[in-house]
Formats: structure tokens, sequence, C-alpha cells
């Protein structure tokens, strides 16, 4: 094997994953930069009167004969997974020491539950995140969640509330007075607007369960089919019922107009019942959005039967960026043995469509309270993941429990173990979406077949907006998907998709024509002037390959897609191979032009 000794030095410069790469070709000065030499330790032997050339850590040892070039990074296997997971920030889980435990244990993706906590609490929360992907180079995505309408009733004579008995009759009314075992305020006109006789109320989770028998003006009389005890101020649940409300309260809509200032990257929609509801919050971002920032995208929480009516739910997840399966408030309003027929719906809808999705709520309950999870919650997890969910979430076990950390592990624990089946690659292949008829998915498609026939280590995709490596995983190809991207907003947001490694180098084009040290300065990504020389994207794409670990010898195959002309946003009209060692490189030998 033989390589130019320009190459191999640049090779080693970028060896370090977590510091900007060096460019060492300039700096040797007893090698002809058009020498071609024997990759052996000979070369090690004549670069070694340059030690400054290469970091201690790859100086092979007297005994070494690998043909390896460089170590796979420190934290190559945090990453080594598909399957993404969400956390949830709570009181366990606010700390700093905290926060960068559960990173490094597999959180890819931090929930900001904003129905509890104020505003600056979260942002503080959003501050620490930052300094935590700035220290490992690794971009991390954030998720605000809005509260949504909390529909309740109102207040009962006695605080301890009223037992209610199967059979007998209770009314709900627009009364402000307090209620007794006969009736209580519904200060909630528009579900005694939407209720008809026969529609079934749940009342505190479905613990009670309520049937409407008849309506009046402000009241709906109901009888209780499920008895059981009601107490101030209880939630409510519709299942039979679409409601004329929006699902921003002013708290939302000031929750959200504060999201938009900090810069959170995603942004959950609670209490999605149609379309309108989505393109009510895109509107509100586009208004609110401050000028120069960038949009964050909208994640659909599908937790009422309405999603499911006709085509609802195709027409929500086309106007969204991600969808949710919120199992909790679903789980209540559909019949229990529906929600995991309704889940693998969601997640085949979206994969059709190229959509993150999210499976979460009581994934790992036990754990809350237990260092380990019941083996029904195990195997709920494994499910999500057969199904071909992009991510799965936690939220009291990360956000209150006693053992955090432990269930984020768990969760990668489980994640491995079934992406480690053989019987988890058929299953996807079995349910995989056809192609578009476009340029970009004929790209992606035979990019995905040339991927497996020739064993490549990963599919290298360029894009500036994300559009190009969503096509890639909804394919859900059998290799990493590095998503190299100059956008800081665009990695964080496809931290959310499965089998992405999203990367930010600071970029020309595809970061050429910048200074060396600058390469990688995370924050402060650019974009000058497009460039039409191919190989530096292609240099550089093996340089990113190889700080996250992707590649580990010289040899290793990757497949790169990229469009042409460079910044045409949704343009994916190239395919290329190419080895790790650099596009001059083939077979063990480097050309020279």
């Amino acid at each position: 094997m033989i390589f130019r000794a320009a190459l191999f030095a640049s090779w080693v410069g970028a060896t370090n994953a977590f510091s900007p790469v060096s460019l060492y070709s300039h700096k040797i000065q007893n090698l002809d930069a058009n020498t071609v030499v024997p990759f052996t330790t000979s070369l090690y032997a004549t670069m070694a009167n340059n030690t400054e050339l290469l970091s201690p850590s790859f100086v092979p040892s007297s005994q070494a004969s690998s043909t390896t070039v460089a170590a796979v990074p420190k934290m190559a296997q945090r990453w080594r997974k598909s399957t993404k997971q969400l956390a949830t920030l709570g009181p366990a889980s606010s700390s700093k020491e905290m926060i960068e435990t559960l990173f490094l244990a597999g959180a890819d993706v931090f929930r900001l539950n904003f129905s509890h906590g104020s505003q600056e609490q979260k942002k503080e929360l959003l501050i620490i995140i930052r300094e935590i992907e700035e220290k490992y180079s690794h971009p991390i995505g954030i998720l605000g969640d809005l509260q949504g309408p909390k529909l309740r009733v109102g207040e009962f004579s006695s605080e301890t509330g009223v037992f209610l008995e199967e059979g007998q009759s209770f009314r709900l009314d627009l009364d402000e007075s307090r209620g007794d075992n006969t009736r209580v305020m519904l200060p909630h006109p528009e579900i005694i607007e939407a209720s008809e006789v026969g529609h079934v109320l749940l009342v505190d989770d479905g613990k009670v369960k309520l049937t409407v028998t008849g309506k009046g003006e402000g009241y709906l009389d109901c009888r209780v089919d499920v008895e059981g005890k009601i107490s101030n101020r209880k939630g409510v649940n519709t299942p039979d019922s679409v409601l004329d409300i929006s699902p921003l309260t002013p708290k939302d809509r000031s929750d959200l107009e504060y999201m938009l200032g900090i810069g959170v990257d995603w942004v959950a929609l609670s209490f999605v019942q149609r379309k309108e509801d989505i393109e009510e919050i895109h509107a509100l971002i586009d208004e609110k959005l401050p000028e120069g920032s960038f949009k964050p995208a909208v994640m659909a929480k599908i937790e009422k039967p309405s999603c499911f009516d006709g085509n609802s739910l195709r027409e929500i997840v086309n106007l969204c960026d991600g969808i949710m399966v919120a199992r909790g408030d679903l789980g209540v309003e559909c019949a229990p043995e529906d929600v995991p027929l309704l889940q693998k719906e969601i997640i085949d809808e979206c994969r059709l469509q190229g959509k993150p999705v999210v499976v979460a709520t009581q994934m790992l309950e036990s754990m809350i309270d237990s260092p380990t999870p019941t083996r029904a919650e195990a195997s709920d997890v494994a499910t999500a993941i057969y199904d071909g969910a992009d991510a799965i979430m936690l939220s009291a076990e990360s956000a209150a429990g006693k053992y955090p950390e432990e269930a984020v592990a768990m969760q990668q624990r489980i994640i491995n173990r079934v992406e480690g089946d053989k019987h988890y690659r058929n299953m996807l292949a079995q349910t995989e979406p056809s192609p578009d008829n476009t340029p970009t998915d004929a790209i992606i498609t035979a990019a995905k077949q040339i991927a497996d026939t020739i064993k490549a280590k990963s599919i290298v995709c360029f894009s500036l907006r994300g559009s190009t490596v969503l096509r890639a995983a909804k394919g859900r190809p059998g290799v990493p998907i590095l998503g190299i991207t100059p956008f800081k907003e665009t990695a964080r947001q496809l931290s959310m998709s499965w089998g992405v490694y999203p990367e930010l180098p600071q970029t020309g084009s595809y970061f050429s024509n910048i200074d060396e040290e600058e390469l990688f300065d995370y924050d402060n990504s650019i974009s000058e002037e497009a460039t039409d020389d191919f190989n530096l994207v292609l240099r550089n794409a093996c340089r990113s390959a190889l700080k996250k670990g992707l590649v580990t010898d010289p040899d290793d195959l990757l497949v790169v897609t990229a469009g042409i002309p460079f910044g045409t946003p949704g343009a994916a009209n190239v395919i290329r191979v190419v080895p790790a060692a650099g596009p001059s490189c083939w077979d063990g030998q480097c050309r020279i032009d």
C-alpha cells in the first residue's frame, strides 16, 4: 500500500475527534510532496523526524504492523446506533453534570417540558446543553414541548371530592357554584357544544367514565358507566368529540414566543386534532420569529382519536416536520388494545413521508423508582425500535426519577441489542417505502444500493436544510448516514433522525477556502461563495467521517452524494465512491496532480 506523504500527514492530523482538524501537509520539510512512498512502518519512521506532525497517541509502537492509519476516536461508540434517544430534563436532571452524563449515556435530544417550571429555568438548561455541545463538538437537539389546553372540571363543596356510583345520573354545566354528587361545573362550553348523546367523557385519565344521555343550553346530562371518585380540577378527555378550540392557549403563545427567542430546535404541539392546528402554529411562528433567526421544526403530538379520521393523519404528517406518538392521552382516549396498532400506523405513515417519528410515554416507567425496568417495558421499547421509530423518549424517568442515567443507558442497551438482530433489518426492509420519481430519490436509492454492494462504511450527504439527509434516512440504509451541513440549526434538527450522524464543519461552499484553525469553529458556521472544486468537498467528507469514527482504515469506502451547483437546496445529482484516504486515492495508491 502506498500513500502520498502530504496526504498521510493530513489524515493523521484529522484524527483528534474533538479538536480542530490540522492540515499538516505544508509543514513537511524532508518529504517531497510529489513523492509516492510505501505505507508501512518506514513511513512512520521517516515522519518521526518531524515529531510535531503526529500526536503521541497516534505514533505506533515498535511492534505495530497494522495498516490502520488512525485509532477510532474515544467517543465513537457513543454514536454507534441508528435509533435516537430523547431525554426529558427536570428536577432530577437539571445540573450540568447530570445533563452531560445523560448525553454521554446516549441522549441525542433533550426535551424541555414547558408544562412545568419557569421560562427562565428552561433558558438555563438550554445554555448548559449548548456548552456541552460545544465541548464535544457534536450537535445536540433541543425540543420545546408546549403544554396545550387542559380541560378540567370545577371544584366541589367537599375538598375531598365525591364518589359517583355506577348507573347514577350526573350533570356537567356552566354554573360556577361548587359541585356535589349530582353536578359540577365544566368550564368549557366548547365541550358542551361538541358533545352529542352517546358520546363518552373520561374524567381523571379514565378512572370515571360518563356517557352523555341528554344536553341542553349550557349543560350535559350523563350516566356513570364506570364509578369512581372525582375531586377538584380533575382532567376531562373527549374521545368522541372534535372541539372547536385552538391547541395554543395564552400560556402556550407566550412560551412559544420565548422558545423562538432562545432558539430551540424543535417545537412540540400538544392537543392536535386536525391539520388546521399545524397551519395555525406555522403561521404564529412565522409571525413571531425574530428577524434573522432559524425557524424551528414543528412536531405534532398525536394523542387524539380525531387524528385518525379519514385522511387526517396523512395531512397532519405532511404539514409538520416530525411526529410524536404521545401514548399517555392516546391511551386514555383510545382502547388499550388499539394503541399498539395506532403506533404502527403512525410510524408507517411517517416513514412513507420521510418524517422523523418519536415514540413516547411510559417506556421505562418503573425506572422512576427502580434501577432496572420490567421485562414488559424492555419489550415495549424493543417493539418501537422494531416498528422503525426514529427515536424513543423518556419522560419522568429522566426528569424526576431516581435513576435518570440508568434509564438512558438501558434504552441504549435495548437499541444496540435490537439493531444487532437480523430480524430488525428484515422488518425494516419489509416496510421500506418506494422511492419518488425525483432525481434526489434516484441518487439516494442508488447510494444505498452501492453502499450495500461494496460494504461501504457510510453514506455521506451534503445538505443545506437537511432534505437530502432526511431522504436517506427514510430508506433506512444498513450503514450510518453522515449528514454534513453548514448550518448548526440544521445539524441540531437532524439529531432527531434515524441513522444520521450530523456534522457541522465551518464551511466555504462545503468547508473549503477557510483557515485551518477555523475549520471546526462549531458555533460560527459561515457560508461563502461556492466553489466547483468537488475534490475539496470529497476530502472534507473523508475528514468528517474520520472525526466521527465511521472509518478507521485508509481503504474504507464512503458513498458521497451532493448537489451541483453547490448551495442549491434540495439538489442531489452527484454520487461518488471514495476511499477514506481521500478522492485522489484508489486501491492503495494516490495520484499527484
